[in-house]
């Protein structure tokens, strides 16, 4: 007998974020709430409650716009770790359903429920349970049962879903001058505007409740009719191909595969194989991790930066101990203040080594403390070691080499990498960068830029065969006679300069094996010539290959 087709469930709860805090504040469903993100400079709706939506609220709303729509709008700033925590419970209760759970996005999980659905009734049955439990807990939620993970995640999210056009009719830049005046007076629904709310039978009946279970074998016919955002393409893909006309994924499916790679990239014929099973894609479980964190309630709220500096002085030896007897040491460290509105801010800040010392991990926390805004009161404290990495605390040498390792040892000292994690902490790690030489007799190509903080200081540079500049940038023209040696004076950068002294000629051939554009022009005469007025250019003459021959500058020594 041959073994079954893998079936895949994935679930999507559209409201997580604000039944979440329904849950906890116990509000009305019915009541207009939303769950308020930060995008740039505007606050945008991120999670709606049963009654936003019925008052004709949509997520990805401006803040503004809403509260001219629904005055009675309540707001809550949105918490993501919270929400990714909710998440987790919820990943531990459809444990019940499937020994493999993982997760998909921030609002979604999925489920290998092969060999399971028989416990349940069959599939309809488990879909059932999950329904009613859902029910019980007040969180609504989509399920789309499919022979693949993308074709699940595409019936949870988009079954039963029209295909829209790509143009709103209602956006200024799409309109022409003419009658951008008139598009801000359209209020009807089909043209942009809000639609109508619905009335309590037609959203009971048309609710977020609803599910698609696919057939075994039927996939691309289910998959067929949905829009093209079903395949989990990219938004710019997605609007790319809808102005070419094509909106569904039944006529994504018709099109030649080779044309779509070349124009689009190879993302998307990746994603139509994926929800199809032409390639596999496995429902990966999250690991259950132990996290290093410590947390302080406080008697009474703070909202001073030296209270949260002494409630930091208490917590961070505790995490730094911790972390240290797991011989781990500490990349990535967060500061959480949680508030008595029950909201949260914190700060994150990253060392350039990983290190369980509190001293070098206080300096950078303290740093970022004033950006912290206490509202009416912060009153717990939590502290998170949110990446670690091991440590070697012991290297077993010899006799003879041990000295030399304690020598150094004692010798050694972390100013450098603590300079990086306070220079990080401003402008970012992957800002501060260093140079390691790389094997090229290429000028350009002898240094390959690295991350200062991933990457060690290089030791044993290798000597250049002659004296290379500080300054070096792509070759410029310069004026002067088209001749192997400089006879005279020339003009760079709209300067004429008068030859004092030069030193050379150092030949450097192109790599023969490689097409540069920029070394087209054969092989180079480099000299170090010095001016008049006291420059020290680093010339070279381009003896002409694919282009022609010349003089070019391209550093300049201190």
């Amino acid at each position: 007998m041959p073994p079954p087709s893998r079936r895949i469930l994935s679930l999507w709860f559209p409201r997580l974020g604000a039944e979440r805090l329904i849950r906890r504040f116990r509000l009305d469903p019915e009541q207009p709430f939303a769950v308020v993100a930060t995008q740039g400079a505007a606050q945008m709706l991120h999670s709606l409650s049963p009654g936003a939506s019925a008052a004709g609220l949509q997520p990805g709303q401006p803040l503004r716009d809403a509260m001219a729509m629904c005055p009675d709008l309540m707001t809550r700033l949105r918490n993501p770790q919270a929400e990714a925590g909710f998440l987790g419970v919820l990943r531990r209760w459809a444990g019940k359903y499937s020994p493999w759970v993982g997760e998909m996005g921030d609002e979604g999980l999925s489920l290998d429920i092969t060999g399971c659905a028989h416990l349940f009734g069959g599939e309809d049955g488990l879909l059932e349970a999950i329904d009613g439990d859902c029910a019980h807990a007040g969180l609504s939620v989509q399920a789309g049962v499919a022979d693949t993970l993308g074709g699940a995640w595409a019936l949870a999210r988009f079954a039963g879903r029209g295909v829209g056009h790509h143009r709103s009719g209602d956006a200024v830049d799409q309109e022409a001058r003419a009658t951008r005046s008139r598009a801000a007076k359209r209020r009807h629904w089909e043209r942009g505007g809000a639609a109508p709310a619905l009335p309590a039978a037609a959203r009971t009946q048309a609710g977020i409740e609803a599910r698609r279970i696919a057939p075994r074998g039927q996939l691309r016919e289910v998959l067929g009719p949905l829009p093209l955002a079903a395949l989990r393409l990219d938004p710019d893909v997605v609007a790319q191909l809808s102005r070419l006309g094509v909106r569904r994924v039944s006529e994504l499916l018709d099109q030649p595969r080779a044309p779509l790679s070349r124009r689009f990239g190879p993302g998307v014929v990746l994603r139509i194989d994926q929800a199809l099973g032409q390639v596999p894609e496995p429902v990966s479980p999250v690991a259950e991790a132990r996290p290093y964190a410590v947390r302080m309630t406080l008697p009474d709220p703070i909202g001073l930066a030296e209270d949260v500096l002494a409630g930091l002085d208490r917590l961070l030896p505790r995490l730094c101990d911790t972390v240290h007897k797991a011989g781990r040491g500490v990349r990535q460290i967060r500061l959480q203040a949680f508030r008595t509105d029950h909201t949260m801010q914190w700060i994150s800040v990253g060392l350039a080594r990983p290190s369980a010392d509190p001293e070098r991990i206080r300096p950078l926390l303290a740093m970022k403390v004033d950006d912290l805004d206490a509202g009416h009161g912060i009153d717990m404290l939590r502290l998170e070691a949110v990446q670690t990495e091991p440590v070697s605390a012991r290297q077993p040498v010899g006799h003879l080499e041990a000295g030399k390792i304690i020598a150094d040892r004692l010798a050694a000292t972390t100013a450098h990498d603590d300079l990086v994690a306070r220079i990080g902490a401003r402008v970012g790690m992957d800002q501060i960068t260093r140079w390691h030489p790389a094997s090229s007799h290429i000028p350009e190509k002898a240094v390959q830029v690295m991350a200062a903080a991933w990457s060690e200081p290089a030791k044993d540079w290798p000597a250049p065969h002659a004296p290379r500049p500080l300054m070096l940038w792509r070759p410029e023209p310069v004026m002067a006679p088209d001749k192997p040696r400089l006879t005279g004076g020339l003009r760079w950068r709209g300067r004429d300069f008068t030859p004092h002294a030069c030193v050379g000629p150092e030949r450097i051939a192109p790599e023969w094996w490689l097409d540069d554009p920029e070394w087209r022009s054969g092989v180079r005469d480099y000299w170090r010539v010095t001016m008049t007025s006291g420059e020290k250019l680093w010339l070279f003459y381009a003896h002409g290959g694919a282009l022609s021959s010349g003089w070019f500058c391209q550093g300049q020594f201190a």
